[in-house]
């Protein structure tokens, strides 16, 4: 079993109010080389969280952290151009976010919670993981 230390939250990357799922997902990431999506867990814009790659398995989500996270991801991220990095997450996503995040921290004590732009140098998730974090009630 994998020691799981971080919790890294991904936007898609998606324009806002468009659906896209994981198959979706997975053959965008399929079509960069990688063996299948990269996320564990995909956030659908009506707050339903859908399975990607096993959690038993390392992620392809963040470059040097894969091994010991979970990577999440929101559909959206984007402004309506496709481009213009934007928080476009619904209220669903939002609950759902915060559920998710509440109950990966009970199965993984210790880890820490982080957004993708704390690794690598892009606006992903499009929203400020550790100033979100107290206002749903997260304690790092």
């Amino acid at each position: 079993m994998r020691k799981i230390d971080k919790i890294i939250l991904h936007c898609a990357a998606t324009p806002e109010g468009k659906d896209y799922t994981v198959a979706q997902i997975d053959q965008w990431h399929r079509a960069r080389g990688f063996n299948g999506i990269g996320y564990h867990l995909v956030i659908y814009r009506d707050g339903s969280v859908h399975p990607g790659r096993s959690l038993s398995k390392a992620g392809a989500h963040c470059t040097g952290q894969n091994a010991n996270s979970i990577g999440v991801c929101y559909i959206g991220g984007c402004a309506s151009d496709g481009k213009t990095p934007k928080d476009t997450r619904t209220p669903a996503q939002r609950t759902a976010l915060a559920s998710l995040v509440k109950d990966l921290l009970r199965q993984y004590p210790g880890a820490t919670v982080h957004g993708h732009n704390e690794f690598a140098a892009k606006a992903c998730p499009s929203f400020n993981v550790k100033s979100w974090l107290p206002t749903v009630g997260i304690k790092q």
